[in-house]
């Protein structure tokens, strides 16, 4: 099993909708955790604290957080709960949210 640990990713939510979003390796923002762009050095951090200032001047997103994830097998995973909540969805109602079109189009 692959392993990476102080790795970073920035996260916030869109200003119109509320929607938890992440920042994308493909430099956009972007509405699940797969796809984000990790962090693994302080100069990866100091880039990332300046596209967040930058978006937030911007009005593209607020409450934006730097968190720590680990990566393993090439899965990007948040280490708080909260942060896993926000990813997937509901704890309680797996037919609803995030995780529920994760598993239909991986269904499909």
């Amino acid at each position: 099993m692959s392993k990476k640990s102080n790795a970073k990713v920035l996260t916030a939510n869109q200003l119109v909708d509320g929607e938890a979003v992440w920042f994308g390796a493909g430099g956009q923002w972007i509405e699940t955790l797969e796809g984000a762009r990790i962090a693994n050095t302080p100069q990866d951090v100091a880039a990332l604290e300046t596209i967040a200032a930058r978006d937030v001047a911007a009005n593209l997103v607020i409450d934006i957080s730097l968190i720590d994830v680990r990566q393993v097998d090439g899965a990007i995973h948040p280490l708080r709960l909260r942060e896993r909540i926000r990813a997937t969805g509901p704890t309680f109602r797996t037919d609803l949210g995030k995780q529920a079109n994760q598993l239909a189009t991986r269904a499909a």
